[in-house]
This record gives structure tokens, C-alpha cells and sequence, in this order.
């Protein structure tokens, strides 16, 4: 018979080794797509079985759609604490607009068409995330940003409803082929045209600082 602890530590064993899977398939999917990626190049990168594999998830569907759910999780967290750290609705915009460039500059071009055309399930994970929590981050934004003066008197819904679908715009091959355009170039312009057309002078000008502050910072660490 076993010992009474014992289940608890295959638990855990079980856990870590799910837990080492999705983040060994969430990195190749981020460097290379996941079209591209099978379930044998997950098993090979991460030296284990297919058998491993297929003990956790049913199949790479769902595999995708739990990397996907743990994706959103992630960033859901990496928002939320931008927002506690920010000064202002313009200090937040300008630290959500660095790291969305940081995010695509780190993931492959196809990932998010990846997963609208062969993963549905992931895809309404995604659908959904953008349409609850970035819609309403965005109008908690601008409805403080109005208070503050940094922001024009607009139409918060509107215009949160007007950068979700944007978000998904840039990274649309049929209006940005990636052999023109470098989708973090876009996302990022599209992203600051956004800004500049929400905010009053006093918004403007307290951007541009935050973006100068940026630019100083980087070259003084460049310089050491």
C-alpha cells in the first residue's frame, strides 16, 4: 500500500510536468506560430514522450486554446499592474504603448492568424479577453483621463470600441502584408495615432514628455 503522501506528490509531479509543457509549447508558438509546430517538435523540444504529451491535453487544439487561456492570464496581470503603477491615464497609455511593441516584437507575425483560422476555441478565448477586459480598461482610461483634463470629452465606448478593432486590424495580411509592413511598426503608429487623437494640448504635451523621459532613459543605459 502506498504511504498517505504519496498522491499528493504525484499531484504535484503531474502539475509540473503540465505546467512545463505549456510554457515549452507556448515558446515555440510565440518564436515560430503554431501552424508550423506539431505536437512531435513539442515533445522533442521539451525531451519527453508524445505518450507525456497526450496524458495532459487530448490534442494540440487543446493544447493551443490552454496556452492561449494562460497567454491572456499572464497579460490580463501584466495590465492590471500598469495600471496601479501609473501616474496618470497618459502615463499608463505610454506604458501600455512600450510594452504592446515589446509583446510583437517578441512573437511571430502568424501567431494570431494562427489561431482565428485553425484553433476556434482559442480564437473566442482571445474574442473574449478583447472584448471585456481590454474594452473596459480602455474606457476606465479615458473616463479618468476626461477628469484629469488629459483627455477630450468623448464618447468612451465609442472609442474603445474603435481600438479593439484596430488591435485586430494591424495584424490583418490583406491590409498589412508582412513582406510591406513590420506589424510592430503598425501596431505602434496606429496605436499612437489612437493617443494623439484622444487627448487635449495638455494631454499631448505630457505624452511627448513621458515618450522623451523614454528616449533619455534608453540612451543613458545604452551609453553604460
Amino acid at each position: 500500500m502506498r504511504p498517505y503522501w504519496s498522491k499528493p506528490n504525484v499531484y504535484m509531479e503531474e502539475t509540473q510536468t503540465k505546467d512545463k509543457i505549456l510554457k515549452g509549447a507556448a515558446d515555440l508558438f510565440t518564436k515560430y506560430g503554431i501552424r508550423s509546430i506539431s505536437m512531435d517538435d513539442i515533445a522533442r523540444h521539451l525531451s519527453v514522450s508524445k505518450k507525456t504529451l497526450y496524458q495532459h491535453f487530448v490534442d494540440k487544439d487543446e493544447l493551443v486554446t490552454m496556452v492561449t487561456q494562460a497567454h491572456l492570464k499572464a497579460n490580463q496581470k501584466i495590465y492590471d499592474d500598469i495600471n496601479k503603477q501609473s501616474e496618470n491615464s497618459i502615463d499608463e497609455l505610454h506604458k501600455i504603448g512600450l510594452t504592446l511593441r515589446r509583446h510583437i516584437e517578441e512573437q511571430n507575425p502568424s501567431l494570431l492568424f494562427d489561431i482565428q483560422k485553425f484553433h476556434p476555441k482559442a480564437w473566442s478565448e482571445w474574442v473574449e479577453y478583447k472584448n471585456n477586459f481590454i474594452h473596459s480598461s480602455i474606457v476606465r482610461n479615458i473616463e479618468q483621463g476626461i477628469k484629469d483634463g488629459h483627455i477630450r470629452e468623448v464618447n468612451a465606448e465609442i472609442f474603445a470600441q474603435l481600438r479593439v478593432a484596430t488591435i485586430q486590424l494591424c495584424c490583418d495580411e490583406q491590409i498589412f502584408p508582412r513582406d510591406k509592413f513590420n506589424v510592430a511598426e503598425v501596431q505602434s503608429l496606429v496605436f499612437e495615432h489612437f493617443v494623439f487623437g484622444l487627448c487635449t494640448e495638455k494631454g499631448k504635451k505630457l505624452y511627448q514628455k513621458y515618450k522623451e523621459n523614454n528616449h533619455k532613459q534608453l540612451s543613458n543605459e545604452a551609453v553604460i
